[in-house]
This record gives C-alpha cells, sequence and structure tokens, in this order.
C-alpha cells in the first residue's frame, strides 16, 4: 500500500484530480449538476411522484400488518419462550450457543450462500437448490430470534404491494389453464419470497448490506471471468439468437455459467449496480481496487453478450445511479457516454444500430410472440393463463393463437407476460410494488445523510429501474435463479431504505 501511495502514477493522478478541481470545466460542470439538483428538488412535477401514496402509508399500523407480522413471527415467539423456560440449559450447551450467534449473523451466512447459489454452473443447477438453500437461512434466522427477542421477521419494511402480487401468484395457480403445470412454479415464487422475507429481516446494519453487496460482487467476479474465457476460448456463433446477415462479423455471444447470454446480461445488469457501489463507498484503497476490477470484467461481459435490451437497461441503470447518488454529476456523467462512444468496438456500434432495424430476424420474431400473448390478454384478461411459461404455451397451443415457425416460449415482455401468467393483479401488482420501492428509496435517499447504506440503496434502486427497461423486451424470470437474483437486488432497496430512516435525515445546511 505504501509503494502505491509513493508510485509516480498515484501523484500524478493527484495532480490531475488537483487540476481538475480548479479548472473552469469543473466549475461549469458543478454549477450545470447544482441547476439540475436544484430543478429536482423544486419540481411541481416530480414531487407528487415521489410521494408515497396512502396506501402505502398506512401499511405498517394498519391491523393486517400487524396481524401477518405476529402470524408470521409466531414460531419465533414460540421458540424464544421455550428459551426462556430452559434458560440454563440452553446457555450450557456450546451447540446452543453456536446456533443462537450464527442465527443472530444471517446476513452473513446469506452473503456466502449466494456467493455458492449464483456461482454454480447451469449444468449443475437445479432450481430446488435455492428453496433449500433460504428455507434453510429462515431456520437459522429462528435459531437466532430464540435467543433474542427483539430478532424478528420484519413485513412492515416488506410493503404492501409486494405481499400483493405474491398473493397473486397463488392465485394465479388456482386459476390456471393447467393448474398442474403451474404448481412447479410457484415453489420458485416461494423461493423469491423466502429471499425478501430473510434479506429485509436480517440485515441490521451498514456492514450487512455491505457483506450482501460483496456477495453479488463475487458472481459478478466469477461468471464475469468465465465469460471472458470463453471469448478468448471462441464461442460459435448461433443462427438461433443472431441474424447472421444483419449482425455480419459478430463474434458468437458469451453464456457464462447461464445456458443463455440474454440470462447473462440480465444478471450483469442487475448486479454492476451493487458494485459500483461497492467502489464508491469502500474506505480502503485494496478494496476500491478490487470492486474496480470486478466492474471492469463484468463490463467487459456485458459487452460480450451483445444483448441489446441489457445494454440499454445497464447504462438507464447506471445514469439513474448518478442521478440518485449525486445529482450535481448528471451533466459530466452524459459528456463522459457521449466522448466513449468512438471508443466502442464496431461489432458493438454495428448491433446498436440493429435495435430498430425490422429486418433482424431476432426483432421479427417478436411480433408474433406479441400477438399470442395479446390473444391470451384478450381472452382471459383477468385470471391470466396461469403461473410460469409452460401453463401459457399449453393454452397457446390447444386454442391455436401462435403461428410461426419457431417454437413459442414467452412473450419477450416483462409486463406482458405476467399480465399473461397471472392475471390483471399480478401485472398490477408487480409494477406497483416496482414504482413503491424505488421511489421511496429516491425519495429517503435524497434526504439522508452520505454513507454506505446510501450508496448501495442507491445503486439497488437504479438496477431495478434498470431491470424494468429491459424488461420491454425480454422476460427476466424466464430462468427461476434469476428470478431470485432480481428478487434479492429488490430486497437490498428494502433493506437500505429500512437503514435509512434509522439513521435519520441528513442535517440541515446553514
Amino acid at each position: 500500500m505504501t509503494l502505491l501511495r509513493e508510485s509516480y502514477l498515484y501523484r500524478l493522478w493527484l495532480s490531475l484530480l488537483s487540476v481538475y478541481d480548479g479548472s473552469t470545466v469543473h466549475h461549469v460542470l458543478a454549477a450545470a449538476g447544482g441547476w439540475c439538483s436544484r430543478q429536482i428538488d423544486g419540481s411541481r412535477v416530480l414531487r407528487p411522484l415521489c410521494r408515497e401514496g396512502a396506501v402505502a402509508r398506512a401499511w405498517p399500523d394498519s391491523a393486517l400488518c400487524r396481524g401477518l407480522t405476529w402470524l408470521v413471527n409466531l414460531p419465533g415467539r414460540l421458540l424464544h419462550w421455550l428459551y426462556q423456560a430452559f434458560r440454563l440449559t440452553f446457555e450450557d450447551s456450546v451447540f446452543a450457543r453456536l446456533a443462537f450467534a450464527m442465527g443472530e449473523e444471517t446476513a452473513i451466512a446469506q452473503s456466502w450462500l449466494i456467493i455458492l447459489l449464483w456461482s454454480i454452473p447451469f449444468t449443475y443447477w437445479n432450481n430446488a437448490y435455492s428453496l433449500m438453500g433460504f428455507a434453510l437461512l429462515l431456520v437459522l434466522f429462528h435459531a437466532g430470534a430464540m435467543h433474542r427477542g427483539a430478532f424478528r421477521l420484519d413485513l412492515a419494511n416488506i410493503g404492501f404491494y409486494p405481499l400483493v402480487l405474491f398473493g397473486a401468484m397463488f392465485l394465479a395457480v388456482f386459476f390456471s389453464y393447467a393448474p398442474s403445470l403451474s404448481l412447479r412454479f410457484l415453489f420458485y415464487h416461494i423461493s423469491a419470497a423466502l429471499c425478501v422475507l430473510v434479506t429485509v429481516s436480517a440485515v441490521r446494519c451498514g456492514e450487512d448490506l455491505k457483506r450482501l453487496a460483496a456477495g453479488g460482487a463475487v458472481c459478478v467476479a466469477v461468471s464475469g471471468a468465465y465469460g471472458i474465457i470463453q471469448r478468448i476460448q471462441g464461442v460459435e456463433v448461433s443462427s438461433s439468437t443472431v441474424d447472421l446477415k444483419v449482425n455480419a462479423g459478430m463474434p458468437g455471444r458469451v453464456v457464462s455459467i447461464f445456458d443463455n447470454a440474454n440470462t447473462f446480461a440480465e444478471v450483469l445488469i442487475m448486479l454492476l449496480p451493487l458494485v459500483l457501489a461497492l467502489i464508491l463507498c469502500s474506505k480502503r484503497l485494496v478494496s476500491k481496487l478490487l470492486a474496480c476490477g470486478v466492474f471492469a470484467v463484468g463490463m467487459a461481459a456485458l459487452g460480450m453478450t451483445y444483448s441489446r435490451a441489457s445494454w440499454i437497461g445497464g447504462a438507464c441503470a447506471m445514469a439513474v445511479l448518478v442521478f440518485l447518488w449525486k445529482p450535481r454529476l448528471i451533466p459530466a456523467f452524459f459528456l463522459l457516454c457521449c466522448l466513449a462512444v468512438p471508443f466502442l468496438p464496431a461489432t458493438i456500434w454495428n448491433r446498436i444500430l440493429t435495435i430498430a432495424n425490422p429486418s433482424d430476424s431476432s426483432t421479427a420474431s417478436r411480433i408474433p410472440l406479441l400477438q399470442a400473448a395479446l390473444e391470451v390478454v384478450r381472452s382471459r384478461p383477468v385470471r391470466g393463463a396461469g403461473l410460469g411459461t409452460a401453463a401459457p404455451q399449453a393454452y397457446i397451443a390447444d386454442w391455436n393463437l401462435y403461428h410461426a415457425d419457431f417454437p413459442y416460449v414467452h412473450s419477450h415482455n416483462f409486463y406482458l407476460e405476467l399480465w399473461v401468467e397471472a392475471g390483471l393483479l399480478g401485472a398490477v401488482g408487480f409494477v406497483a410494488s416496482m414504482l413503491w420501492n424505488i421511489k421511496r428509496a429516491a425519495h429517503v435517499v435524497r434526504h439522508c445523510p452520505d454513507s454506505a447504506v446510501r450508496t448501495i440503496t442507491c445503486a439497488a434502486a437504479a438496477a431495478l429501474c434498470g431491470t424494468m427497461v429491459c424488461g420491454l423486451a425480454d422476460y427476466l424470470w424466464n430462468y427461476p435463479r434469476v428470478m431470485c437474483i432480481f428478487w434479492f437486488v429488490f430486497a437490498m432497496a428494502l433493506a437500505g431504505v429500512k437503514l435509512c430512516l434509522a439513521e435519520g435525515p441528513a442535517p440541515k445546511r446553514s
């Protein structure tokens, strides 16, 4: 570390920063950013949008929230009563004390679990792993709840709309066109629900939040490095995922440890903002350098996926992160983006130009998919066809709603596919959950002091914005493991808001 700080490059970097701080460019960009920040604070349009709705405000104190909270914490209360009744027996047991200590550090266990789960190659993956892993975390959490009466599952900070959404998933199985096909997918959503419940409840401080973000960073490092190795070894170009005429000269798309290039890209746009947050909030230079390396590897791998929707979603996520973290840096961010365009590889630039090209078979192939999905919505607007992709596929095949040479998998639109699967309640519940979580995070981070918690909360909310943009052209829950990662990021935003509120508002400047 001393050698690094005494190096010529380090001194040169400090000199450049000093010159930039006193430059006209810095003053112009700072003034433009300050103007943007003032416009945001005084905007008559944004203030109503950022205001929390009456339902969301009433939820923590509602009878329904208190009743459900009492119900889900009943096992923990009974275990705590058992501990108090036989306190000396438990305290004399080495295994009991070990279980209590581990239970009170559930967030640490979760960080190791997500590293394990999200680094398993696709050929060895089983969707039961997520359910078993988060069920074990719930058991571990209850070990902590048995020892400490204040260690309880937190439904109040999860919110009303996510509970509505998860409730809609159960109804989607009940009203499914093929209930037997939908039941299997319900367990994937239960895994996601356990992920949210455990994450929001187990995170108690900023260090817990940083550990979970670091767990996601390890996933980016492992999958990104493997993707780069794939590129070095060579990836065969697949005509099923790339129009070889429109994308002439484009290399094969890397998939890393996942089965699909789009899936790999979706994982990256969800986790890369958390890696960037670690760069911004790490106090040690070594940690910053490691996070920078992981971010560089992840960005390189994202480019190698040649996933256009994910590129747009990732760019949106980064813009939102800057907007939430330091609004005055927005002009500088867009300036850097413009300056970076000429340095893009030709294959990536050509791929970007095919986004609106109707001659691209990948783009044209989605039209019959959307038409079939819209026919399902028209015929079953409230109930939907059933949870999961299998029930809509069966309904579309039985009613002959799809007419194309390639098979129907899903509609390639996040919002439309949820309407097809979970009906109107599922689609509305999803959109309401996303908007509520994002705008709540945006409101809280603008009124809390700078900290690691604030930065990670900004990153999680930005990642959700990126996935919502990406979801306009793809269905991110086609793979259950990606669904679990999505809900992990959602829970990180919720947990970050909880900690920001606990820290209190930022002191007002005189």
